[in-house]
């Protein structure tokens, strides 16, 4: 998620000079840099299952259910892409904000500490609010052999479509304009 959204916040104004000389859409750009950093994510994942290969750990008929959250990333991961390319059009520093809130979605995510701590503290909350908790807590649950949770499934599906819509809403809108900005 950070490093395609990162690229993807960068995919436009990166791009200044193509886009000033051959037209190609523009969501071309975002959409090609998300697609990329995701499938060097995919590769990336060989060494989950070497891991457990390692660690001797049988995969179970769940494991299959862990495509379900990762399609939902990549969804999300567009849509947030979209809004940020566009807004990194017109405010540069964006970039350097998104840098500090990817980080402090990495710590609110859940990935180096047991989120039981977290979810019995009363500060539970944090976590269920932040969609990508929600798709790590499932790829999680699928990839050690339990079923998924459902509200957590329909949470993160509703945020992926939302992002999505208002990405291409705000993207399109804004695109004819990106040409006396960039």
């Amino acid at each position: 998620f950070s490093s395609g959204t990162k690229s993807g916040l960068r995919a436009v104004s990166g791009n200044a000079a193509m886009i000033k000389k051959v037209y190609v859409p523009k969501y071309i750009y975002v959409l090609s840099t998300v697609i990329s950093n995701f499938v060097t994510f995919l590769i990336s994942l060989v060494v989950l299952v070497g891991v457990g290969a390692v660690l001797h750990v049988q995969p179970t008929i769940y494991v299959v259910q862990a495509i379900v959250p990762l399609f939902i990333l990549l969804i999300m991961t567009t849509g947030i892409s979209m809004i940020l390319a566009t807004l990194n059009v017109f405010f540069r520093d964006i970039e350097y904000i998104w840098s500090v809130f990817t980080m402090l979605i990495m710590y609110a995510s859940a990935i180096f500490y047991y989120p039981e701590k977290l979810l019995n503290s009363g500060f539970g909350w944090i976590l269920k609010l932040n969609p990508l908790y929600l798709l790590i807590h499932n790829f999680r649950q699928a990839v050690f052999g339990m079923p998924m949770n459902l509200k957590f499934l329909a949470a993160s599906v509703v945020f992926a479509i939302v992002s999505v819509i208002v990405g291409l809403v705000f993207f399109y809108k804004k695109q004819d304009e990106f040409i006396l900005h960039i």
